[in-house]
């Protein structure tokens, strides 16, 4: 085996333990995930390495994959699985937070959203979900960020933004949802960075330490989750301002998805050490 293969088997082996322990939580066995697993065997070899102006066909996805012909054009024949109604929730009400941030109608000068009624005299929370979310009902958007706690309203029915982000609980469906969207990101991000020279990679950066005393880490969550939360407001404001869903006045050709993600890091040393 070549040190680059050794590389990537250890690298594999690192990814699918930390997805094993999630899969292994909420119960799927092996079985269903080996019959995923050639699912996305299959699709990226159809998808991603097809040649130039040709179909690409059952033999050469067999050829690539390893999987029999049978196998492949059994899988190719399954219906689709996604999560475009969790995703569609999760950009709908991302986008109704976005706007009562930074849409000057309903936020003050200093970017803090403005108390609103349901309806009546504008700007009110109805108008907002209209203007950002299309034609889902005003009661559904309200429903969805109440739940998630992103929003209060009070007893004379006024309605205050409690978060400046669109969070799921931990544990429902959307969170696990955005396990798929967020790791898939960084995995990207790592690709096109081992395709690509310096110049053209994308920002990838980690600071970690491994031998902190446990009485430091209490401040440096506090720390992390402070300024990692302040950072991330500042783009998105930035963001904001330039997309078309809460700009429709940004000018400029092309459909683009961009962002930054930041996560926090915590691991016991010693007990991995002794495992």
């Amino acid at each position: 085996m070549t040190a680059p293969e050794q590389a990537l088997s250890a690298a594999a082996l690192k990814i699918l333990r930390a997805l094993v322990r999630v899969l292994l939580r909420y119960g799927m066995p092996f079985e269903g995930f080996t019959e995923l697993a050639k699912r996305v065997y299959i699709e990226v070899a159809s998808k991603d390495f097809a040649i130039n102006g040709r179909k690409q066909s059952i033999s050469r996805i067999s050829t690539l994959t390893g999987i029999y012909r049978r196998e492949v054009s059994r899988i190719l024949e399954l219906p689709a699985i996604n999560d475009a109604d969790i995703t569609a929730r999760h950009n709908r009400a991302a986008r109704v937070i976005g706007g009562w941030l930074h849409d000057p109608e309903y936020s003050d000068a200093d970017g803090h959203a403005r108390t609103l009624t349901l309806a009546g005299d504008t700007p009110n929370f109805t108008h907002l979900v209209r203007k950002y979310s299309g034609d889902i009902p005003t009661r559904a958007i309200l429903d969805e960020l109440t739940r998630v706690g992103a929003v209060n309203q009070d007893k004379d029915g006024n309605i205050q933004l409690q978060s400046r982000a669109y969070v799921p609980k931990h544990g429902e469906a959307d969170m696990i949802g955005i396990l798929g969207t967020d790791v898939t990101d960084f995995i990207s991000t790592i690709d096109h960075n081992l395709q690509h020279d310096e110049k053209d990679s994308r920002l990838q950066l980690k600071v970690v330490y491994d031998n902190l005393p446990q009485e430091a880490i209490d401040e440096f969550r506090t720390l992390a989750s402070r300024r990692g939360r302040e950072l991330l407001e500042e783009f998105n404001t930035w963001l904001a301002e330039h997309d078309r869903d809460t700009n429709p006045d940004s000018q400029g050709t092309g459909s683009v998805r961009a962002g930054l993600g930041i996560y926090y890091i915590e691991e016991d040393t010693e007990k991995e050490s002794q495992s």
